[in-house]
């Protein structure tokens, strides 16, 4: 299977670092039926986590934070690229990015088990485009 190369939006948002607080948020989601494409969770200082939120639906998430006071800062772009596991994937998607001198600012990605990954990658917000055609998006 070719990869699947897609230009994603994302959210974010910080919350206290505490036991349960990214699980009220993801519970919320849930049950106002937001769809997640990829979610990432970083502490961002002394008792701050920043979560990430990739929705398949912009406006569901905009509905639940307009409806809840959710401050969301967003909508932000990056790569998302869904394909076969293969030993030096991730090499060669780098390459394209360093051949068309775009820098990838930060990157995340892991297996599923079954043989298929999902990575994202992150450029500057004026590379997104042009990182995306040259991935083949």
């Amino acid at each position: 299977m070719a990869a699947g190369i897609s230009r994603v939006s994302y959210f974010y948002c910080t919350i206290r670092d505490r036991p349960g607080e990214a699980y009220s948020l993801l519970s919320r989601l849930a049950v106002s039926g937001v769809d997640l494409l990829a979610f990432s969770a970083i502490p961002v200082g002394l008792g701050q986590t920043q979560l990430m939120i990739f929705p398949e639906d912009e406006t569901s998430l905009a509905q639940l934070a307009e409806d809840e006071g959710l401050l969301l800062e967003g909508p932000h772009h990056a790569i998302l690229i869904r394909g076969d596991d293969r030993l030096g994937e991730l090499a060669e998607i780098h390459n394209k990015l360093a051949e068309r001198e775009i820098n990838v600012s930060a990157s995340s990605g892991l297996t599923d088990g079954r043989g298929g990954y999902g990575y994202i990658v992150y450029t500057a917000a004026h590379d997104v485009d042009a990182a995306a055609a040259a991935l083949g998006a």
